[in-house]
């Protein structure tokens, strides 16, 4: 009979404006007081996490045991509400006490500056999406990962249950020609939410990206090897079209939307905390990479007035 794996314990770092994930992230893994987590500023995370019975919220075999916010007053209340034993004054106290980290932020132009340090004293590292927005970062990950370095970072639209097709959705569908994928707020930061949600679909191959830009945000042309065309969008204030994706088929189209925030962020957590358990990746670095160039390259038609941006000349950058 094979050993209980031992529980791990995680430090939760980082939270920025737009981004409650400690309350969140914590409270799936640890499980969480529900009149503290009712103080929350984040009244999404309250409705979705309150649609779990509470005696179901936890992930087995790790436990959140550490926090820390950028703001000092922040990391008590996520303490409270997700049942975080131990607030630290600066991240890095955490080393030599945790098993591993989570960088919570979703800041790719910061990540590096975030990760550095428990990524070089050897701890295996989450970074929340997007890994890396810029060329010089993502070649530093990039370097991490050929030493050997553990690190994994992941959309948790990547795991929804609504994104997973069903052999008669496929069916239904035919072979895809066109794919519409949506999120609210920026390119930068929730595109690759739009662009993980419908990427395990077609997998890597990635050819060129294309900006449509205005003040109101970007739409995204892609090519991908497979003939398949997507169009994303990244619509600022568009919140409530959040997770909408729309495939077209030969045969057929289909609508998802995420609708399980819950499990696409447990499963996403679940899929780490396994990594770590048993070496083994969810999905290749490589493909993170790939994406990560896909943002990039969206990025950089923008700043050259929608030209079209080859995916291959970014990794080439690498």
């Amino acid at each position: 009979m094979s050993a209980t794996p031992k529980e791990l314990r995680l430090a939760m770092l980082g939270m920025i404006e737009g981004n409650g994930h400690p309350y969140s992230w914590s409270g799936i893994v640890n499980g969480y007081n529900p009149d503290e987590m009712a103080k929350c500023p984040y009244p999404g995370i309250t409705a979705y996490m309150g649609r779990q019975p509470l005696e179901s919220v936890r992930i087995p075999g790790a436990r959140v045991t550490h926090i820390w916010t950028d703001d000092p007053a922040d990391a008590p209340k996520v303490a409270a509400a997700s049942l975080i034993a131990n607030v630290v004054s600066q991240p890095e106290e955490v080393i030599g006490q945790v098993d591993a980290a989570i960088i919570a932020t979703d800041d790719g132009n910061d990540h590096v500056r975030r990760a550095r340090p428990f990524i070089e004293a050897g701890l295996p590292t989450f970074i929340d999406k997007p890994m890396a927005t810029n060329i010089a970062d993502l070649r530093q990950f990039v370097q991490w990962h050929r030493e050997g370095r553990i690190m994994l970072s992941t959309s948790g639209m990547r795991y929804a249950p609504e994104m997973r097709l069903s052999d008669a959705q496929r069916a239904h569908l035919g072979d895809l020609r066109w794919i519409t994928s949506f999120t609210c707020k920026t390119w930068e930061r929730y595109g690759i939410h739009a662009l993980e949600a419908v990427e395990p679909l077609l997998g890597t191959g990635f050819l060129t990206v294309q900006a449509h830009s205005d003040e109101g945000g970007d739409v995204m042309h892609l090519t991908h090897r497979s003939g398949v065309r997507l169009t994303i969008g990244a619509l600022h204030d568009a919140y409530g079209s959040f997770g909408a994706v729309h495939l077209y088929g030969t045969k057929g189209d289909l609508a998802l939307k995420l609708s399980d925030t819950y499990n696409a962020f447990r499963s996403q957590l679940v899929a780490f905390i396994d990594m770590l358990h048993t070496g083994t990746r969810p999905l290749p670095f490589d493909e993170t990479v790939e994406l990560m160039a896909v943002i990039i390259a969206g990025i950089r038609s923008r700043e050259q007035n929608g030209a079209v941006i080859r995916v291959a000349d970014i990794l080439a950058e690498l």
